[in-house]
């Protein structure tokens, strides 16, 4: 079992440059052009932060695009939420999220939730929706994780694999502990005991690996850009340019097995943005958690 992960394209209405100077369509279109020799794909995931503005006209060139690459490689793809992303137009244009397959359980408590299970040759997929609308961080609600807790009970012939935004698992930075996914424990205590192996997340635009109990969590770096913690005064951000992906294999002796990918980019290391502690501190405080709630 093969997967390309991808995630964070932040496609936009129009199809140009953003407020960065460049344009995220084409580090897409880019992606999958150097993806394109990647053999026996069996499945696409893109774990969110699919469109920046929320836009319909962005979720359908990312149909296009994402989806005339699956085509070619005849898998399916999978998509996610994420805090950028928008459930009226994504549910419009993506539907439950498993475009190319009869999804099995489904969860559409809509304007909350959008969820959904696939086993594609025994290996179970479940999107799970991490959204807090206008904030930057992930929740997920107790509806959802009581319906992850049902489907779970039931394990699938190869296992688990979940994909959701929002990471449960981060580095000792300021910004992903207050960004990431909140009450974690929660997940933790749900997945306890099942045939979950693997959590593949987004968000945080650079690539972030550990464990949520027994289950191997993944972040796979941004498509649109690559934000960097390690080369700059503690508190600030830095993005560059440069889009990445994940390809993932799952059911051998040392599954799962995954490595980046980098695409070609000309302008690849050029800097996005970057921001001080002042302006961080800012971004924080109006998306970040007031305090930990449930919803």
């Amino acid at each position: 079992m093969r997967v390309i992960h991808l995630s964070d394209t932040h496609l936009q209405a129009v199809d140009g440059p953003n407020s960065w100077g460049f344009n995220a369509s084409d580090s897409l279109r880019t992606m999958l052009h150097d993806l394109r020799h990647v053999t026996s794909v069996d499945v696409i995931v893109v774990s969110g932060d699919i469109a920046d503005d929320g836009s319909r006209e962005a979720y359908v060139r990312a149909r296009e695009l994402v989806g005339g690459f699956a085509e070619q490689h005849g898998c399916p793809v999978l998509w996610t939420t994420g805090n950028h992303d928008e459930r009226t137009a994504f549910s419009i244009e993506l539907g439950h999220g498993h475009l190319g397959t009869q999804a099995s359980q489904v969860i559409t408590t809509y304007p909350q939730d959008i969820a959904a299970s696939t086993t594609i040759d025994g290996h179970r997929f479940v999107t799970l929706d991490s959204l807090v609308p206008s904030k930057g961080y992930g929740l997920l609600s107790s509806a959802q994780l009581q319906w992850l807790r049902e489907l779970l009970t039931e394990p699938a012939p190869y296992g688990t694999t979940l994909a959701l935004h929002h990471s449960p698992v981060t580095l000792e930075v300021e910004v992903q502990k207050a960004l990431g996914l909140q009450e974690a424990s929660c997940l933790a205590e749900v997945i306890e005991g099942t045939d979950v192996r693997l959590i593949l997340c987004g968000h945080f635009h650079q690539q972030v690996t550990g464990f949520l109990g027994a289950a191997l969590v993944w972040v796979t770096p941004g498509v649109v850009n690559r934000i960097d913690h390690d080369t700059g005064a503690p508190g600030t951000e830095r993005a560059v340019r440069g889009a990445s992906a994940t390809v993932i294999d799952l059911g051998g002796p040392s599954s799962p097995v995954l490595h980046t990918v980098q695409a070609r980019d000309a302008h690849i290391g050029e800097l996005a943005y970057e921001l001080d502690a002042d302006q961080l501190a800012d971004v924080i405080d109006r998306v970040g958690p007031a305090v930990r709630q449930g919803r």
